[in-house]
């Protein structure tokens, strides 16, 4: 039995090269493969002593010839692919072992040029992958450090790998040459602003507990090529295996909690912060969040970008909290949160700034939707004061209530006071509607209205909707503006001594 084997992941190649050489495998290497295999002490062909052709243009070419091709595509089955081969002298493969050049890894670093980005990009590999995987009714397909070691036992097992294991080496073979073929052409794509070919290149992360719902099953993919996503870096303490609104939740509470740079916390349900809040205190940021809608909170997800201690994993062990997530926790929060069985406990050590290139998708029937990110944060420098004047603690609700807005599902009203929400209107059809119950939420909970900021992520069509919140209190709005008859909702605000910012841009979430 034969095996090539060519890898810029050294990983395991010690256990794989030595594995094939007891049982009796002959191997046959290139370049720096072959030399880490030599300094195991086991006996390897050289790629191009077996081409007669020396490696060319810097690496370029080495496993691009005949004789390497030929061994991988030949069909035992075939009598005229067999003279063929003995006509040239060329000997089968029955192992191809392929992992490429890292070139989503090179090209997501910062600073490298073009050039640096185009010489990882792997031509050989995928070529001697593909015609493996091809041809898996004779060869095995390795594309993976982590295959090496039940295949090795298949192999003292059984002496020979399964016509099924061939059949599912060569389809995780195709999905890796194509998540890299992808991740190229993105790259290349990222040049344009929406290319006329868009492949998505997802690699598994995780395996999920179930999907929206128990029957429905799940996985978490990220896009390859990405220096972040949403489990970069993250690490599971404690509690159940995550499921699919868990995660969902958790990027929309991690979204809204890069907004603010002093301690914060946001608490989701559903998909919408039903508590947000900035405090002295990651402690105080808390309460006031909680305070916001403790009803919604049960059950939520609750994210803090501050270290949790002791007494604040106290106060949050006494609420029902699906997950948990902060950049740090205490041995003394942990001991108390850890008593809460089911509460998934992350602690999150991304350090790295976000993905600035980073598309947003929608899946549609038969397609997806995409489109920029929604990421830019709108500064009040370029806000337009159209009704009253606005206090310097005004401004303070007015900003914040916009950047929550900004997260929460269309139609979407935030009330805030005192730089924490006390009542959100969602997703609502009639914008009237989210602001009553905004409003009717700030009330369940005996939140003052009186004073409070209003924020509304599309413009207001009517009076009517401003109306419901300045009858309770608020005093200050921030809206888009741009409706047709925007200086009616102008007028009826001045009318009550409000005041009224126009931001001139809308902030839709669906």
């Amino acid at each position: 039995m034969r095996a090539l084997i060519s890898t810029w992941d050294k990983t395991g190649l010690d256990v794989l090269a030595r594995g094939l050489h007891e049982l009796g495998w002959s191997l046959v290497a290139s370049g720096g493969t072959a030399t880490a295999i030599e300094e195991l002490g086991i006996a390897v062909e050289h790629v191009d002593t077996l081409t007669d052709s020396p490696e060319m243009l810097g690496g370029r070419v080495k496993t691009l010839h005949p004789r390497i091709h030929a061994g991988i595509l030949a069909r035992r089955e075939r009598e005229d692919d067999a003279t063929a081969l003995a006509e040239q002298g060329i000997e089968p493969f029955d192992l191809v072992c392929v992992n490429l050049y890292p070139f989503e890894r090179v090209a997501a670093q910062r600073g490298v040029t073009e050039a640096e980005a185009v010489e990882m990009i792997d031509i050989g590999g995928p070529s001697m992958l593909r015609g493996a995987a091809k041809n898996f009714a004779h060869v095995a397909p390795l594309c993976r450090p982590d295959q090496y070691g039940f295949i090795l036992d298949e192999l003292r097992e059984t002496g020979a790998l399964s016509l099924e294991t061939r059949r599912q080496l060569a389809a995780e073979a195709f999905a890796t040459s194509a998540a890299y073929e992808a991740a190229i052409a993105n790259w290349f794509a990222g040049r344009e602003d929406f290319p006329e070919a868009l492949v998505l290149p997802l690699e598994k992360v995780l395996d999920l507990a179930y999907g929206e719902n128990p029957h429905q099953r799940a996985a978490y993919y990220a896009e390859r090529g990405l220096r972040r996503h949403l489990l970069s870096r993250v690490e599971q303490l404690h509690g159940k295996a995550l499921s699919f609104n868990n995660l969902n939740d958790l990027s929309g509470a991690r979204l809204l909690a890069r907004e603010f740079a002093l301690p914060a916390c946001v608490i989701v349900k559903h998909a919408n912060p039903c508590g947000a809040a900035i405090g002295a205190t990651i402690e105080e940021a808390y309460d006031k969040a909680l305070a916001s809608d403790p009803t919604s909170a049960y059950g939520g997800i609750v994210v803090l970008n501050r270290p949790v201690d002791g007494p604040l994993g106290e106060r949050l062990a006494e609420q029902f909290v699906e997950v948990l997530f902060a950049p740090d926790y205490s041995e003394d929060a942990l001991t108390a949160l850890r008593r809460k069985q089911n509460t998934r406990i992350l602690v999150d050590r991304e350090r790295r700034a976000a993905e600035p290139g980073e598309r947003h998708y929608k899946r549609v029937l038969g397609g997806m939707l995409v489109q920029d990110p929604d990421a830019e944060i709108d500064e009040r420098d370029g806000w337009d004061v159209v009704a009253g004047s606005v206090s310097e603690p005004q401004w303070g609700d007015l900003v914040f209530a916009w950047r929550v807005c900004k997260h929460v599902s269309s139609n979407a009203i935030v009330l805030a006071r005192d730089l924490a929400t006390i009542g959100i209107g969602a997703g609502q059809m009639s914008r009237v509607d989210a602001v009553r119950i905004a409003v009717e939420k700030a009330g369940q909970f005996d939140h003052d209205v009186a004073g409070a900021a209003l924020a509304s992520d599309a413009f207001f069509p009517f009076p009517d909707g401003p109306r419901i919140a300045l009858d309770a209190g608020a005093t200050a709005i921030v809206q888009p503006g741009g409706s047709r008859r925007d200086q009616d909702v102008i007028d009826a605000v001045a009318k009550t001594g409000a005041a009224m910012v126009f931001t001139g841009r809308r902030h839709f979430r669906h």
